[in-house]
């Protein structure tokens, strides 16, 4: 039965094979559309599954933030013809945290077959690496630019995550990470935990939870161009 398959890609230059199951090889080759992120990024990741891919013999649909949302509905065509679609973000697992949900919202709505495939959650990893609590945690995405809302928001989720105990990720442009992490040492309690996950399956992997009062102890490394996930947990 066709499928729309949510392929996962790597989360940086890690080998395919590292983090990859064989089976979404598999899945790949089975299929000649695919809904992408970007076109680029996307017909280079296939090539290094396999090589000979005949990439110029497959259709490429764009869902990035400059797409045309209402002209999802018409990737799907192939599948409701019995052909399989592949969904493709620029890192980790499409539609969390990454471009696809409203693909997927629209195949279910349909009562399409939809098939995630396994790969490299950033999520997922960081939890699972934080010693944090593993069975209640929320993404916030991206906090307030702006020092003062952000304080109030770290504040916000410093309380959520005491009071539910419940761990609390979010995230930024690698050149902010820097003034993120002064943020969260400035609004949280000392004994508040931060884990910071940086550069998750990639040779510049680094992971590390201290409470707040230990990480103005030590400091932070240089993050500037290494995509991190926060967490915190509270006392």
């Amino acid at each position: 039965m066709a499928a729309l398959y949510l392929i996962p890609v790597t989360l940086g230059d890690t080998p395919i094979e590292q983090v990859l199951p064989a089976y979404n090889k598999e899945v790949i080759l089975s299929c000649k559309h695919f809904i992408v992120e970007e076109i680029r990024t996307a017909r280079r990741f296939l090539k290094a599954v396999e090589k000979s891919i005949d990439i110029d013999s497959l259709t490429f649909y764009e869902m990035g933030k400059h797409a045309d949302a209402a002209r999802f509905s018409q990737y799907l065509a192939p599948l409701r013809k019995g052909e399989n679609v592949g969904v493709i973000s620029e890192a980790g697992c499409p539609a969390v945290a990454d471009p696809g949900a409203d693909v997927v919202a629209i195949a279910q709505r349909e009562g399409l077959t939809v098939v995630p495939l396994v790969g490299p959650s950033s999520i997922l990893m960081s939890v699972m690496a934080s010693g944090f609590n593993g069975q209640s945690f929320a993404f916030h995405g991206y906090l307030p630019i702006d020092s003062a809302a952000r304080g109030k928001r770290l504040k916000q989720l410093e309380a959520r995550s005491i009071s539910e105990k419940q761990t609390q990720l979010f995230i930024e442009t690698p050149y902010r990470n820097a003034k993120l992490f002064a943020d969260v040492c400035s609004a949280c309690s000392p004994k508040t935990r931060l884990c910071i996950a940086a550069g998750i399956t990639t040779d510049k992997e680094w992971i590390k939870t201290r409470s707040i009062k230990e990480w103005k102890q030590t400091g932070l490394p240089d993050l500037g161009k290494i995509p991190a996930i926060f967490l915190i947990y509270g006392a």
